[in-house]
């Protein structure tokens, strides 16, 4: 699990390997990963927007835009949560995932929400420290 805070936004992202939709032979891995949004602020948000960087092992790296999350811009009370789960195909058998989302206040005020850096890496591939 990892998790980031910002103004009082708490953003946890769960990755999850999945073996049975992957095909090692033909270079296809693909994990889900599941991302809460907790409001622990005093104010009422709405997600707007998403900004993904995608890096896989070789440093080829996607980046993905677009309004809302799975289709949806939450709004969250104070005390409030979200939560989705999407996925995420590589040709490498690990990488990285980054990225932000925009909020919007009541007031109006726009600000951006920090995603944590999160590694994707298969069960049955070695890993080495750089």
């Amino acid at each position: 699990m990892y998790e980031s805070v910002t103004k009082s936004i708490r953003v946890r992202v769960t990755p999850d390997y999945l073996e049975d939709q992957s095909s090692p032979d033909e270079s296809h891995y693909f994990w889900a990963y599941t991302v809460e949004i907790f409001n622990d602020g005093s104010e009422t948000v709405r997600l707007r927007s998403r900004f993904w960087s995608i890096t896989d092992a070789n440093g080829q790296t996607e980046e993905v835009r677009g309004t809302g999350v799975v289709g949806e811009t939450p709004t969250l009370e104070p005390g409030d949560s979200f939560s989705y789960t999407s996925g995420c195909p590589l040709n490498t058998s690990s990488g990285i995932m980054l990225g932000s989302y925009q909020m919007s206040k009541d007031n109006g005020e726009i600000f951006n929400v920090e995603i944590p850096a999160f590694s994707l890496d298969s069960p049955f591939t070695a890993r080495s420290l750089n």
